[in-house]
């Protein structure tokens, strides 16, 4: 009897009528109560997340749309460097960091457009030199003020980014009673957060004084900042244009 049940049962178990899988499982239970099913390891390999590109419907282009130099470690880096400019290592550092500062200050630009003609009614191009603006300047005043502030800030930056926390110290900010404040506190070039440069924590908390800086928020914040400032020097480009014209973005939007 039992070798017939065992001929019946290998017999269920043959290619043609054993079925799908949740039968096999189901004869494995029968066969004297010991699960005979060969053990499988099911392998999952996660595959490596593909480059984005800025041009994702061609898939050829060699460097023009692939370029080997970029590897998608950058925020923002969509393969987008037609030119070349970024093939050595220390300039690729170095135009990341002037598309950052540039991109603040076409952000800080285009809201500071926006805001200063619907409060004056002056044309952005015309507002230093005109005599209703809120505060006049002559170009030649306006030129002094701007070459003596910003180059003195511009060349703290440029020592800094050659030598990381060389300016965080007493005598390079004599107003500060601590040179801590303006250290930085991420460990990343370009965003220093800290008490001073992140009051608000969007990208860290402060506990008990000290700033703690959270990496997955600064990551999704640099991604959003430089999508912005890319957008804001765009702008900027354009309002320009508009200028050589006689135009204001207000009054191209029609306001």
């Amino acid at each position: 009897m039992a070798a017939t049940s065992g001929a019946v049962l290998n017999g269920l178990g043959s290619p043609f009528l054993r079925g799908g899988s949740r039968t096999q499982t189901l004869l494995a239970g029968v066969r004297g109560g010991v699960n005979v099913v060969s053990s499988r390891k099911l392998v999952v390999v996660a595959a490596a997340q593909p480059k984005k590109s800025w041009l994702p419907a061609v898939k050829g282009g060699g460097n023009l749309v692939d370029p080997e130099w970029l590897d998608g470690s950058l925020p923002g880096d969509y393969g987008f460097d037609p030119l070349g400019l970024g093939k050595d290592p220390a300039f690729l550092k170095w135009y990341r960091e002037a598309e950052l500062i540039h991109g603040r200050w076409a952000m800080a630009a285009v809201v500071g457009i926006f805001i200063g003609q619907a409060w004056s009614g002056i044309p952005w191009f015309e507002a230093g030199a005109d005599p209703g603006a809120i505060a006049p300047f002559s170009f030649g005043s306006l030129l002094g003020t701007q070459l003596l502030l910003m180059g003195w800030v511009e060349s703290k930056r440029w020592v800094d980014f050659f030598n990381p926390e060389s300016q965080s110290v007493e005598w390079a900010t004599p107003w500060s009673r601590t040179a801590e404040n303006f250290a930085n506190a991420t460990g990343e070039q370009g965003y220093p957060g800290g008490k001073f440069f992140d009051p608000l924590g969007f990208a860290g908390t402060i506990k008990d004084g000290v700033y703690i800086p959270d990496t997955e928020k600064l990551e999704r914040l640099k991604l959003a900042e430089i999508k912005h400032a890319r957008i804001a020097m765009l702008a900027m480009l354009t309002f320009y244009f508009e200028a050589g014209q006689g135009k204001t973005p207000l009054g191209a939007l029609g306001l």
